[in-house]
């Protein structure tokens, strides 16, 4: 079982910055592939970036391309998602979630675990 718990979110003006962190543990199993999904009130959980067990690879949705940046640093057990030029767009609860079979993919429902989510809102 895995154990994912993100953290980083908070209010910003549009065109900030945010970094996201995701903290993993529990896995004796060896590296997961991880993406970050978010979620608005009313609308389907969206996949906007995903990253592959080695890291060497990387994948972005249209709407957070150029703007939006993955990361993983496996010696901290961490996932960062770096968000520059926010948008009011951007606004909703981001989650972290880890993929045991490969990746990097952007369909939620491959994911198996997944964090509790943090809220991010763009706002002036």
């Amino acid at each position: 079982q895995l154990q994912l718990v993100e953290s980083g979110g908070g209010l910003v003006q549009p065109g900030g910055s945010l970094r996201l962190s995701c903290v993993y543990s529990g896995s004796s199993r060896g590296n997961y592939a991880f993406g970050w999904f978010r979620q608005v009130p009313g609308k389907e959980r969206e996949g906007i970036a995903g990253i592959s067990t080695t890291g060497a690879t990387t994948a972005y949705a249209d709407s957070v391309k150029g703007r939006f940046t993955i990361s993983r640093d496996d010696a901290k057990n961490t996932v960062y998602l770096q968000m520059n030029n926010l948008k009011p767009e951007d606004t909703a609860v981001y989650y972290c979630a880890a993929d045991p079979y490969g990746g990097p993919r952007l369909q939620p429902e491959v994911y198996y675990y997944w964090g509790q989510g943090t809220q991010v809102t763009v706002s002036s």
